[in-house]
């Protein structure tokens, strides 16, 4: 796979010089994520492969353009899962698509995001450099994570060639119980059971039922089941995928919609619309037509973000305005990374 690490590196210099901007692009199943941007397409997709795998280190290590099923179907072999359970959105998806767009599913209320997995990158720069970041286990990550800074940066930051992710051994068992429950009652529920130790790894409520994931042992299972009650739901694996590719019945709309995080103990939000929460509370998605302001404003009382994670049209702010503090970091990382502001340029934020 050299010869296309040197094709790349040879168009991201050549760009560079001119100051022509790239488009990267793999699997295109989150295109829709962020700003639409122009410029030249550089694909990924023919850079694929697993480069390594120790089941008994738990980590993987595979080329960007490499489909994430062919990842989750060789781990599975060996009883293994990828801890954040990464949204897939189609066939195509990539784990360099995984580490850019920075989405972890269900899992992630018990074990961690996406950036919490990843142990060590390799990137091209927007100069066409060459550069590798972390290891191979976690004490090798030291000093600036940089290979954590590319998970969300949407390709802004380098273009992703290879990444080492830290796996998790499959849960012996699972088990989902779904209680009727009103959003306030949840999210009383869900912070609750939160501070046990019981073995809680997915949570989410339609608005009319709380459902949750347990996962260990059998003996934990049913004893944890016993302890909190509700009642069982049929087809646990399918009903988590389908939280996890979001096709529910909440997505099937016209409406715009906000992914919002906030502190998971936080009260409903006013805001209009069907909604859904996960992460025990810190995930929650709304199906409204409340203007842009007025759900910003409502989520910075409640000391969180909001994401127009799928709109209408390309020309609004995608993702909550960046306090001047934090802007300023955000170009300087640029400016660092891609100098001529030839990568996925306008992607995340529209100045840079």
């Amino acid at each position: 796979m050299t010869d296309i690490r040197e094709l790349i590196a040879s168009r991201v210099k050549d760009a560079y010089e001119k100051g022509c901007a790239l488009k990267i692009h793999a699997g295109n199943t989150k295109d829709f994520y962020g700003r639409n941007i122009k410029g030249i397409p550089l694909s990924l997709s023919g850079h694929t492969g697993i480069v390594e795998y120790e089941p008994s280190e738990l980590y993987i290590t595979a080329r960007s353009g490499t489909p994430l099923k062919e990842i989750e179907h060789v781990i599975e072999k060996e009883n293994q899962i990828l801890p954040c359970e990464p949204p897939h959105f189609g066939a195509a998806a990539t784990v360099g698509g995984m580490v850019a767009a920075g989405l972890s599913g269900p899992r992630r209320v018990s074990s961690g995001a996406i950036r919490d997995c990843i142990l060590g990158i390799e990137i091209i720069n927007g100069k066409g450099e060459y550069l590798q970041f972390g290891g191979k286990v976690m004490k090798n990550v030291a000093g600036y994570d940089v290979s954590r800074l590319m998970c969300g940066a949407l390709g802004t930051l380098g273009i992703l060639m290879s990444v080492t992710l830290r796996l998790l051994p499959k849960p012996v068992s699972e088990q989902t119980l779904a209680f009727p429950l009103n959003t306030s009652e949840a999210i009383q529920k869900m912070n609750s059971w939160a501070r046990t130790p019981m073995p809680i790894t997915g949570t989410f409520h339609d608005s009319k039922n709380l459902y949750i994931r347990l996962a260990g042992s059998r003996s934990t299972i049913e004893k944890c089941a016993e302890i909190l009650g509700g009642y069982m739901v049929d087809r646990s694996h399918a009903f988590w995928s389908d939280v996890k590719e979001q096709a529910t019945d909440f997505f099937m709309t016209d409406k715009p919609i906000w992914r919002i995080q906030v502190p998971p103990s936080t009260t409903p939000l006013k805001i209009s619309g069907s909604s859904l929460l996960e992460w025990n509370g810190a995930l929650r998605w709304y199906a409204s037509e409340t203007e842009t302001s007025e759900i910003r404003r409502i989520t910075e009382q409640a000391g969180g973000h909001a994401c127009l994670f799928r709109r209408r049209s390309g020309t609004e702010d995608i993702f909550h305005p960046l306090s001047p503090h934090l802007l300023e970091i955000h170009r300087r990382l640029k400016r660092a990374f891609d100098p001529n502001g030839i990568l996925n340029p306008g992607k995340i934020y529209c100045d840079f």
